[in-house]
């Protein structure tokens, strides 16, 4: 396979504090030997492991973002062993446009494992599988509910085979300290960075830090204390770690979303309106959301049920509502130690 596309402005093995760009080949009206930039930064002090932190997978999923800006701007070498890589915003175009999608319509977190040929998003993901990852010894990617919406702030994981893999997983996701945790699948396509970092053996970390349009201050601290907190567990990052015990906090709840029943469409459009909010715990058969029909006002609405007992993790932000569009989810509570024997 061809040498991969992008390129980095900056030396990734170099010791010290650097920021720079990720380069990739563009053509556009303004000339044809352009680049397009993603910024890109690394930390480095002495032996111990790397960890690269993404934010902006998804364009309009601000909250990583900044805690990944805002580690660029405060972490200095001297408080690191090893290394910590960042790239604070993956999806350029799509952050400034407020929007999920990059402009040319691509899911970025669809283009694993990319290739060096392929469109920008496809040699952007081909440098992450080919050059990033096999540096890294953990990988922090770190999403929200976007615009569309509401998810229970939280780290999440896959449930990978891998006991190892996923015991570091497990400890990794409840070193975030949020109150709660989920564990997802893929209900909507492949090609996911998280999976493409498994596959290669890493200690995946990701999250949902809430969303719906508006970050909040609170989730601002949680994704800002969550990332540091698993940093320094991950033993990159200096200061002493913090527990759920140690902050006079009960102990977070696990939320296992694996069942597809969880994950709840409308075949039909609409404008939704919650009647529960996320943490809310709903049985099987409770009213969760109804869909009005605002081009038939005289149909009354249609009143969608919890599928499952368990708690409402996920709500719909947004009251247009397409056929084929998610309402909401819900998960049952599980202990950590079922994770832990793959149950």
């Amino acid at each position: 396979m061809n040498a991969p596309s992008v390129t980095s402005s900056i030396d990734l093995s170099a010791p010290g504090k650097q920021i720079g760009r990720l380069r990739y080949p563009r053509i556009s009206n303004n000339g044809g030997w352009a680049y397009d930039l993603i910024p890109i930064a690394c930390i480095t002090n002495g032996e111990g492991p790397t960890v690269l932190v993404t934010g902006g997978n998804h364009g309009n999923e601000y909250e990583g973002q900044i805690a990944a800006l805002r580690l660029i701007d405060e972490i200095e070498a001297a408080d690191v062993t090893g290394r910590i890589i960042i790239i604070p915003v993956i999806s350029v175009e799509a952050a400034w446009a407020f929007t999920r999608l990059w402009p040319s319509g691509v899911n970025f977190n669809r283009s694993f494992p990319g290739r060096p040929d392929g469109p920008p998003a496809e040699q952007i993901a081909d440098y992450f599988t080919r050059v990033l990852f096999p540096m890294a010894d953990v990988v922090i990617d770190m999403h929200s509910g976007g615009n569309a919406f509401f998810f229970l702030p939280c780290s999440h994981m896959h449930v990978v085979d891998n006991p190892a893999q996923r015991k570091a997983m497990l400890e990794g996701m409840l070193a975030w300290n949020s109150d709660y945790h989920f564990l997802y699948i893929d209900v909507n396509g492949t090609g996911l960075l998280p999976v493409e970092a498994e596959d290669q053996g890493k200690t995946v970390i990701t999250t949902e830090l809430g969303g719906g349009g508006r970050v909040p201050a609170y989730v601002h601290q949680l994704a800002w204390s969550g990332l540091t907190n698993v940093l320094r567990h991950e033993g990159v990052l200096k200061g002493a770690l913090q527990t759920r015990e140690s902050l006079g906090k009960a102990p977070a709840i696990i939320l296992d979303g694996r069942d597809p029943e969880n994950y709840v469409n409308t075949d039909e459009p609409g404008f939704w309106e919650n009647l529960l909010e996320p943490g809310d715990a709903v049985q099987k058969g409770d009213p969760v959301g109804r869909l009005w029909f605002p081009a038939t006002p005289e149909r009354a609405p249609r009143v969608f049920t919890a599928p499952l007992d368990g708690i409402l993790t996920v709500i719909r932000a947004t009251t247009p509502t397409l056929a084929g569009d998610s309402v909401f989810v819900t998960g049952q509570p599980i202990e950590a130690e079922a994770v832990l024997n793959g149950e």
